[in-house]
């Protein structure tokens, strides 16, 4: 005797069909979706550790430039300023630019050069020593005058109001005492927050000064205006002006020759200089999915260059 169907049941069976569809669809939807974000992340990841082998090799590239400029130098006395190959910055190009320049003129496979024609390379190396140092501030466990004086000036010339500086001030002098209520010492520009300076003050300052392991003296070569006219005493601003255009056509090889274009005698040995030991140097990489910008401290001392601190973090 043959059974049919009853109509709830034809319907029941029928959905459990559908519902198994949907799932599976759901299960292999949700897969393939985490396969294409597995391997989303890993090429951005891989190609953030390119870009830091490429910054590394921009580094490379930047301590060769200031080797060659102390090797090319006169030991005896030696001067810096901003004519030299090491002052002109690299304008973003491209790396298959750099590719083919290379000795047997492809420099890389197929594959590699057109990820090399969507790379774009940047990089800037700065004198850290055309800057007040925030560093001079302190002389032992005290403030050193001087260098307050020409901090005052440079807050004044670039209108930023002296309450930031005394924070300043009163940080370095607390953090200098090293006790348990002291504050940490900044090893760098943007934390000088910690002491009460606001991000906008940075931003005004930042072009204008440096914090070094040591005291340095100012390189008259390479100082802007606002920091001649802050460091040196009794400098007007007309006058600071007058000596970068001079300076432009001619840089001075001793300090002689800046005191003579000064024209009146000051005391500059101490405070002032001609060279520099410590730059910095800028890189920049813009790829497809990352933008990775790089900083390093140079110390350079005659022919032997030291990298104090690096420090990287993507752009978008």
């Amino acid at each position: 005797m043959k059974h049919t169907a009853h109509p709830s049941q034809r319907g029941a069976a029928l959905l459990a069909a559908m519902l198994t569809v949907a799932l599976v669809a759901t299960f292999a939807a949700g897969a393939l979706w985490q396969q294409w974000k597995s391997i989303e992340v890993e090429g951005a990841e891989r190609q953030r550790t390119q870009a830091r082998w490429l910054l590394i090799g921009a580094l490379d590239w930047a301590r060769v430039i200031l080797r060659e400029d102390a090797r090319a130098g006169n030991a005896s006395a030696p001067s810096d300023h901003l004519a030299e190959p090491w002052a002109v910055p690299l304008q973003e190009a491209r790396l298959s630019s750099f590719l083919s320049a290379l000795p047997d003129g492809t420099g890389a496979s197929v594959d590699e050069t057109k990820l090399a024609q969507q790379v774009l390379l940047s990089g800037q190396i700065s004198d850290l020593q055309g800057r007040l140092n925030v560093t001079n501030l302190l002389q032992g466990e005290q403030l050193d005058a001087a260098t307050v004086i020409a901090f005052q000036r440079l807050f004044d010339v670039l209108g930023l109001p002296p309450a930031q500086l005394s924070l300043l001030t009163q940080g370095l002098a607390a953090a200098q005492r090293k006790n348990e209520a002291s504050p940490l010492m900044p090893q760098r520009i943007s934390q000088l927050t910690w002491f009460g300076l606001t991000p906008q003050t940075l931003n005004i300052l930042s072009p204008h000064i440096t914090l070094l392991p040591t005291r340095t003296p100012i390189n008259v070569n390479t100082a802007s205006i606002q920091v001649l006219y802050a460091s040196v005493p009794g400098m007007s601003l007309s006058d600071a002006q007058r000596l970068v255009q001079q300076r432009e056509r001619q840089h001075w090889a001793t300090l002689d020759a800046f005191q003579k274009a000064l024209g009146r005698s000051i005391n500059l040995s101490d405070a002032f200089s001609v060279s520099t030991k410590f730059f910095e140097v800028t890189g920049r990489l813009r790829m497809p999915q990352t933008m990775l910008q790089e900083r390093s401290l140079v110390q350079r001392e005659m022919q032997d260059l030291k990298v104090l601190w690096r420090e990287s973090g993507s752009l978008q």
